[in-house]
């Protein structure tokens, strides 16, 4: 018997139903023309945009295009994703332009991915991000952002035609974007760059799509282009066919559906900290040197930045603008990076985290260099104990009296089974050759794709090598030992009793030399005849005078660190209850010294600071006039320039700065052009119009070399830099710092290597370390104390000292705890002498000659222990070269003079060269201490250089 038809539409009317099957095949239709409009596939949100600061500045250009295809979207903030439900229940998200996502935003991404969400992506994504981020990006894109390509390019179809991607003409035309690099399997390309070779612009797989240009922002694209691509890309994942274009339903997936930013934002406020600025969490991510409002701010886990409070952000209110500011033209522009994401996202570039028990894989790449990186901490830990011990010996101790370790500690690790109080060189013995044993089987378990157990032995092997550094024994040379002395910690200290009490504590741990804050948003911290106010927090207290006095009487050097070009700063008005806006003293009392940006701002979109005009000469006579007020009036030892540059712009996104009244007055005299009407699409004008302003830094740099040496020739010029490449440098912030080392204008350079650990710190600064284009200037790299343990800054501080600088910089007094005092006053404290040790930009010959008889006593240590194997008669040719040098050295040292330094610096050459040919076997076993030694005897060089130029010679 046959049973009835169930009906298919059982809760329908005939006349529903029929209505249904016409509106099913009004879409069959449309697909098959391919012109499916993508608010017709559903009534329901398909599309889920996400919102971050990085695009910030540019939504209103991507919600003008969206509403013009008019897809119907939710918007989620990036701040808000944690897990795989965050990123929403639509079938499609939608990145646009976002450079940076955590670990966890990334892995939860690939899961949201693997129940069917699919993916378009636009700009540099992920390009930010940590390496294992962007490796995982890679493959759930189909590719990378390989290169920006310089000048606007024709995108065009690619040669084979794509199923399912229409050939319409929008879709193709003038673009300013990247190209993209696709991975080799399952990958297409449905546009390509018409340049050589012809690169992608955009790919595709059957789960994302890449879009190789900054989607929504003028600058980058046409609105028509823009939309023509986006409606295209949705209607293919919608009409894609099924299962692929099924998506499972996530469990904890919102299905609320915010369409503004408002409505999404999470702001997380937290309060003041150390300079008393007010941030946000993501504001105080990465402080920088430069930036003296986040010096001293809490470090908190990186994360995206919060959305701004509306959709449409308007730029900022433009502050005391004057008839002359330059008139905004309509560009599209993105997010500006301000000096501290500049820093931070420095730092994410080179940082590899090894998160524990995770089984995420790691590849090739990344595991040389973890294991380069076990390698290394290998040989500061044997080159630190190494100089403690050959100290010892020289001072008559016994090696049973040092580098005490924590037994205890160690046997609770899994590889330290047995260790007994009583053999303490056996204990540190094995501790570091567990340490070998795991850097060398490293690659074999990845090999095995034991990924968990790798992270997990490496973290077990860092942590017992740090218990092995010797914290409790002098191990410092004579070096630069600087501190940033903060506003903050001066405006807290109140009084001179007060501030005495921080010059000895720094005193005790060694500290020779001190950056102190004297001028900051504009305000001096002393009372001033040439600028118009002093700080409202310290008025009636000259702060710069007791300094001075406070530290010379501990044998301290004192240079006056000010800010050079940066004139207000409005987290500094909110601590002294003053309009947002107010441009800071100077710029109130003289509207037309102001820059702006190319939208008439003073203040960049994004920043905090309005700038002075570096080309205008009143700009100029003014801080000359201030700088020469604060050298002859106080006996300070040296000034440090800090703001010595532009804002930070992005040309290529429209954004730049740099139009103040007599810049673009003088450029027009000069190319016959106002600034303000060229373009970086203007390639040879722009690269002008970018000369200029980098000149003017340059020229004021050397004028204010040349006449305060005139004013004080034992004047200490210092600069903190930011070490960006050069050619990015020059174009971002307009700081060409090289210049001004090698004509000699500076003696100190300070890049901000600013980093979490000793690894991200060491891809920082060796380049700058490695640069031949310092002349005679000597670096000395910064280190950021916020957030880093004890034991992470002694590991930072070895591994300065087993490079070829002479000292450090550390950010800031404030962060200095009683942990590190105690760690400091035993490995670098101050002792009790009949003489003073020498600091190197003072005293070079002096240094040089000290820390050559240090790297000869760990030499004499290592041959009594026969841990070097030469036969007899090289070592004794070692020895006496060795001793003709330390000979010359100790002359030169004693009474300089042209002739002498002729000795030792011929002397210094002979015996390097020797020296690499004697350690030919050495370096095959031991190259990191090898390497050490050749670094310190680099180090003696540049202190001669350093002393040529410095010294006067008879």
């Amino acid at each position: 018997m046959k049973h009835p038809q169930k009906r298919k539409y059982p809760n329908l009317e005939i006349k529903e139903a029929k209505n249904l099957l016409i509106l099913g095949l009004e879409i069959l239709l449309l697909n098959l023309f391919n012109i499916l409009p993508v608010k017709a596939a559903t009534e329901e949100p398909v599309l889920s945009v996400v919102h971050s600061q990085e695009n910030a500045n540019q939504w209103t250009g991507i919600t003008d295009r969206l509403q013009t295809i008019g897809v119907k979207y939710c918007v989620i903030s990036l701040d808000s994703v944690r897990s795989m439900g965050d990123w929403g229940d639509r079938r499609i998200l939608f990145l646009p332009n976002i450079e940076t996502l955590t670990p966890t935003q990334a892995i939860a991404l690939e899961e949201w991915m693997s129940k069917g969400g699919r993916l378009i992506a636009s700009g540099p994504a992920g390009s930010l991000s940590a390496p294992g981020v962007r490796q995982l990006l890679r493959s759930l894109l189909g590719g990378y952002w390989g290169f920006s390509l310089s000048d606007l390019e024709e995108i065009k179809p690619a040669k084979t035609k794509l199923p399912g991607w229409a050939n319409e003409t929008a879709l193709f035309g003038k673009v300013r974007g990247g190209v993209v690099i696709p991975n080799d399997m399952g990958v297409q390309s449905p546009a390509i760059w018409d340049s050589q070779d012809n690169p992608a612009a955009v790919v595709t797989t059957e789960r994302s799509t890449f879009l190789g240009w900054r989607w929504g922002t003028d600058t980058a694209s046409a609105a028509e282009l823009d939309s023509a691509w986006l409606k295209t890309t949705v209607n293919y994942y919608l009409t894609a066919p099924a299962p692929s274009n099924r998506m499972k339903k996530i469990a904890g997936a919102s299905e609320n559906c915010s369409t503004t930013v408002a409505t999404v934002e999470r702001r997380e406020d937290t309060g003041t900290r150390g300079r008393g600025d007010t941030a946000t969490q993501r504001e105080v991510v990465a402080p920088t040197s430069d930036d003296v409002n986040f010096k001293g701010q809490m470090q908190l886990p990186r994360v995206p930045a919060s959305p701004p409070p509306r959709v449409s952000p308007s730029p900022p209110p433009r502050v005391s603008p004057s008839a002359t500011a330059p008139q905004p033209r309509p560009v599209g522009v993105v997010k500006p990076p301000t000096s501290k994401e500049a820093i931070d996202q420095l730092e994410e570039a080179v940082r590899l985290d090894v998160v524990p028990n995770s089984n995420e894989p790691i590849n090739q790449n990344q595991a040389i260099a973890l294991q380069q990186e076990l390698e290394n901490l290998i040989g500061r830990v044997e080159s630190a104990n190494l100089a403690v011990l050959a100290n010892a010996a020289g001072l008559g101790e016994t090696a049973e009296n040092l580098g005490k370790i924590d037994v205890e500690s160690l046997k609770q690790e899994t590889l330290i089974t047995s260790t007994t109080p009583g053999a303490l060189a056996t204990s540190q013995q094995q501790a570091l050759e567990q340490a070998k044993v795991i850097a060398k089987n490293f690659p074999q378990l990845i090999a095995q794709k034991n990924y968990a157990l790798a992270r997990q032995q490496w973290l077990i092997a860092k942590r017992i090598l740090w218990q092995q550094f010797p914290v409790d024994r002098r191990i410092a040379q004579p070096e630069i030992r600087a501190v940033w002395l903060d506003r903050a910690t001066i405006v807290r200290a109140g009084s001179k009793a007060k501030l005495a009490e921080i010059f000895d504590r720094l005193a005790a741990t060694g500290i020779n030399t001190i950056f102190f804050e004297t001028v900051n948003a504009g305000y001096t911290i002393y009372p001033s005849q040439v600028a118009k106010e002093q700080n409202p927090l310290i008025r009636g207290w000259d702060a710069l005078a007791d300094a001075v006095k406070l530290a010379h009487e501990r044998d301290m050097e004192l240079h006056a660190w000010v800010w050079t070009f940066a004139a207000g700063n409005q987290r500094h008005n909110e601590i002294i209850n003053v309009n947002p806006n107010y441009p800071g003293p100077i710029l109130a009392a003289h509207p037309d010294w102001a820059n702006y940006d190319n939208q008439g701002n003073m203040i960049p979109a994004g920043q905090t600071k309005p700038f002075l005009d570096p080309a205008n000469p009143q700009v100029r006579q003014y801080l000359l006039k201030l700088y020469e007020e604060i050298v002859t009036r106080y006996d300070v030892d040296g000034l440090q320039l800090d703001y010595i540059r532009y804002p930070f712009q992005d040309p290529l996104a429209g954004r730049t700065y740099g139009y103040g009244k007599a810049a673009r007055m003088q450029f027009q005299q000069l190319i016959g052009v106002d600034p303000m009407n060229i373009s970086p699409s203007q390639p040879e004008l722009w690269q002008k119009w970018t000369t200029f302003r980098t000149e003017q830094v340059d020229s004021f740099v050397a004028q204010l070399s040349k006449q305060l040496r005139q004013k004080r020739g034992n004047l200490i010029l210092s600069v903190a830099v930011f070490p960006l490449p050069q050619t990015e440098r020059i174009e971002k912030i307009q700081q060409n710092w090289e210049v001004w080392a090698r004509r000699g204008d500076v003696d100190l350079i300070i890049p901000m290597t600013y980093a979490l650990d000793t690894s991200r710190f060491q891809r920082l600064a060796q380049p700058w370390i490695a640069s031949k284009q310092l002349g005679a200037t000597l670096l000395v790299p910064g280190i950021r104390l916020l957030s880093l343990p004890t034991i992470g800054t002694f590991d930072q501080l070895q591994l300065v000292r087993d490079l070829p600088v002479s000292g450090y910089a550390l950010f800031a007094a404030e962060n200095f705890n009683d942990e590190l005092q105690k760690l400091f006053i035993s490995t670098q404290g101050k002792v009790e002498s009949a003489t003073t040790e020498p600091i190197p930009h003072r005293q070079p010959f002096q240094t040089a000659a000290i820390r050559y008889t240090a790297l000869q006593r760990e030499w004499k240590f290592v041959l009594q222990n026969e841990q070097l194997s030469m036969p007899a008669q090289t070592i004794s040719d070692f020895n006496n070269q060795a001793e003709v040098l330390r000979t010359a050295l100790n002359q030169l040292a004693t009474a300089p003079s042209a002739s002498k330094l002729l000795v030792a610096r011929a002397s210094l050459t002979r015996f390097q060269s020797q020296f690499r040919v004697l350690m030919k076997q050495e370096i095959k076993s031991n190259s990191y201490q090898v390497k050490v030694w050749e670094n310190r005897l680099t180090t003696i060089e540049r202190l001669l250089r350093y002393g040529e130029r410095r010294i006067e010679l008879r």
